[in-house]
């Protein structure tokens, strides 16, 4: 019985070509109790494994958060497996508004303590205490009212390359990072003030929207579905798209186009630019942004030393990485001190 993915990404990329097939990347989340979430990690691993599907989840005590590739041809067969499971029955499922069938290149099903870092303690408020969901309709019309805060839950190198009209968008690393910097910063408006939230696919509000009624907000309201749904609504609905610029996801894809701005700059050169890529040095991998011309001169990489390092054998490379964790440096997401441009 096979747990664990056996083959590498360049295995799996092979095949993938070899098949010729389209796939369908998606996301769900679902906040619900798991008594144990290592046997769960395995029925899913066996299952999906067996159908092919790939992609990252993070299984919990509270839940499951899971973005994926699904075989176009085997879509109702995977959602007819979701809907067997009790607390997955009709979940939500965001459709990727730009499809790829590399978006993901192998199957990792890992349980986690929670199924997004948030830092907090939930036996401290109730989590189910949600704020109100709003559609893309009724989102629209709160962001326009000039009693309304919007806040963008993501981070720092999500938003850069776009967000929402007028929002708030902290400059921070990390999600567990801005909970409390918002909530500083809001301070003086928890009963004066409506509090609109959104984020990539929604689970980062759902916790967050909790999390700031606790903390005496009395209006507080998330966007249903994050940014991928309330793209498709605007799109099926003809309702004004009030997002600037890309949406940043978590596969290879690292992006979708929204609107056809470009809010963000090169690292390197500084020109109007909204392309994230890897250092193309395993031993940095470093995210940033990179314009076709940069990424010509550079080899796809972030620095002169790392273009320096691609050029040695792979024998050599994996010398140098032998006992090295490059894991600070990705999280960094374009905050090195080699990129002239970065943000501060």
């Amino acid at each position: 019985m096979q747990l664990y993915n056996k083959l590498s990404a360049k295995e799996r990329e092979a095949l993938i070509e070899k098949a010729g097939e389209e796939r369908l990347t998606l996301s769900f989340y679902k906040y619900t109790k798991i008594l144990n979430p290592n046997l769960f990690r395995n029925y899913l691993f066996i299952n999906w494994h067996e159908m092919d599907v790939l992609g990252r989840i993070y299984v919990a005590h509270e839940g499951i958060n899971a973005q994926l590739s699904v075989p176009a041809k085997r879509f109702d067969e995977f959602k007819k497996f979701l809907d067997e499971i009790d607390f997955l029955k009709n979940v939500r499922l965001n459709i990727a508004i730009e499809q790829d069938n590399k978006a993901f290149l192998k199957l990792k099903v890992k349980v986690r303590s929670k199924i997004v870092a948030d830092g907090l303690n939930d036996e401290t408020f109730d989590v189910t205490n949600r704020g109100v969901h709003v559609d893309a309709q009724k989102f629209n019309e709160l962001i326009e009212d000039p009693n309304t805060v919007l806040v963008d839950m993501r981070n720092h190198y999500e938003s850069e390359i776009g967000h929402f009209k007028n929002a708030v968008t902290p400059n921070v690393d990390t999600f567990r990072e801005s909970l409390d910097i918002i909530e500083a910063d809001l301070r003086e408006h928890k009963e004066d003030k409506n509090l609109v939230m959104y984020c990539t696919g929604g689970i980062r509000c759902e916790k967050a929207s909790a999390y700031y009624k606790h903390k005496g907000f009395k209006n507080v309201f998330q966007l249903e579905g994050g940014i991928i749904e309330y793209t498709r609504q605007v799109k099926s609905k003809n309702l004004d798209n009030k997002f600037f610029g890309k949406n940043f996801v978590f596969d290879q894809r690292l992006s979708e186009k929204i609107s056809d701005d470009v809010i963000a700059n090169c690292h390197q050169c500084g020109k109007p630019c909204d392309t994230h890529i890897n250092c193309a040095n395993d031993a940095c991998h470093l995210l940033f942004i990179q314009c076709e011309e940069c990424a010509e001169k550079m080899e796809s990489c972030c620095s002169v030393e790392c273009q320096e390092i691609i050029q040695l054998s792979e024998e050599e490379q994996k010398k140098l990485r032998a006992g090295k964790s490059n894991s600070n440096r990705i999280f960094k997401k374009g905050r090195s001190p080699v990129l002239k441009f970065k943000m501060a």
